[in-house]
């Protein structure tokens, strides 16, 4: 099959879109921009509840456990990158906090049994980058996963988030609809950008800028309309965007959408709050080096409803836009922090903090709640 001989050949060398070539391969074919004027394949997730990109959704087992737990309709992989990203546990940490009086978590890193005992621990700062495990280690996970299950199991999509240069994401796309072409084909594969994380050193998220965000939208269009492509089945992706705070950064987001964006099916909003600081009783860092990093769960979820609430707005007065679905993350740890989610505008709700609290117990929490009003 070809799925299964691609797989051995892209755990020795992926295929790549180097930054020339794109940039040639973007100058030859400006003029098929256009095309592609017919909506976007939309995502189908039901229950309307998943996991975010995060590090407990880095490894096999993990995607395992969510994928067999029945209150979740989809399962996000952790951000991957094709080559996988250099962790170093020295300094990639993460830990929970209580955001009414700064309580720290007994140590950084705790599983899910030790952050359960301090159950009002809901807020994480964490100065991770992306999944050690390259791109390729999902995809076969993702299929180890539809073979073992798929008798015993009601199919449930993926949206495997990546990131890396326009080169990187056109070579991921490659790479996701040549391995896993079955599932994109039946709608049950989608491919998350994350252009967001606010912890890679002299990398700004380029879902702030305009420039950089067509950049990527651009490449990705050109890429999907050349002729040598026409045999990949359609792969539905979206965008992670970071926190914003300010109209100028909403009216860049949408400035580079209504230009290049018509082909986005989702934006996942939002990614973690950079340059944050959790200090123990005595005045040091909680996590390593200055402890700056990215702060989550409850201490965000204001901030997160906002951002889901102006993006849905502004989506909707843009008619070329509407069809997008915003998939809410930010705080979520019960049926009360989904409902507010739903209300703000989420068609989909994703749990990040409290699944590193909780486990995956926390969405049949979430389902038991909601009394089946999803």
């Amino acid at each position: 099959m070809r799925g299964a001989a691609l797989i051995f050949k892209l755990s020795i060398q992926p295929r790549r879109i180097e930054g020339n070539n794109f940039q040639q391969h973007s100058t030859d074919r400006t003029a098929s921009t256009s095309a592609m004027p017919e909506l976007p394949p939309p995502i189908n997730i039901n229950p309307p509840l998943i996991n975010s990109a995060n590090p407990w959704a880095s490894d096999y087992e993990d995607l395992e456990r969510l994928y067999l737990c029945p209150s979740t309709g989809a399962v996000t992989t952790r951000t991957a990158t094709l080559d996988g990203f250099k962790h170093d546990d020295a300094i990639h940490r993460y830990a929970f906090f209580d955001p009414s009086c700064h309580q720290i978590s007994e140590s950084t890193n705790p599983t899910h049994q030790e952050a359960s005992r301090a159950p009002s621990q809901t807020a994480s700062l964490n100065t991770l980058g992306y999944s050690p495990h390259a791109l390729i280690h999902y995809l076969k996970w993702i299929e180890k996963l539809q073979a073992t299950y798929s008798n015993s199991h009601p199919a449930k999509p993926f949206i495997i988030s990546v990131t890396g240069t326009p080169g990187d994401i056109m070579s991921c796309y490659s790479c996701i609809a040549e391995v896993l072409p079955e599932m994109v084909s039946a709608g049950q594969v989608y491919m998350e950008i994350n252009l967001s994380c606010p912890n890679i050193p002299n990398k700004p998220p380029p879902a702030y800028s305009k420039v950089a965000l067509v950049e990527y939208l651009k490449g990705l269009r050109i890429w999907m309309n050349d002729p040598n492509q026409s045999d990949l089945p359609r792969l539905p992706f979206g965008i992670k965007t970071p926190p914003y705070t300010h109209s100028s950064e909403y009216h860049e987001l949408m400035s580079a959408l209504e230009e290049q964006g018509d082909q986005v099916s989702f934006i996942t909003c939002t990614n973690t709050l950079g340059s944050c600081l959790v200090l123990s009783s005595e005045g040091n860092p909680v996590l390593p080096g200055n402890g700056i990093g990215g702060m989550a769960g409850a201490a965000l979820h204001p901030l997160a409803l906002g951002n889901v609430a102006t993006i849905r707005r502004m989506l909707d007065e843009r008619p070329s836009l509407k069809h997008i679905t915003v998939v809410g993350i930010g705080g979520v740890e019960d049926d009360k922090g989904y409902k507010r989610m739903r209300a703000a505008g989420a068609g989909v709700i994703g749990v990040g903090t409290a699944l590193g609290v909780k486990g995956v117990r926390v969405f049949k929490e979430i389902e038991e709640g909601l009394k089946g009003e999803w």
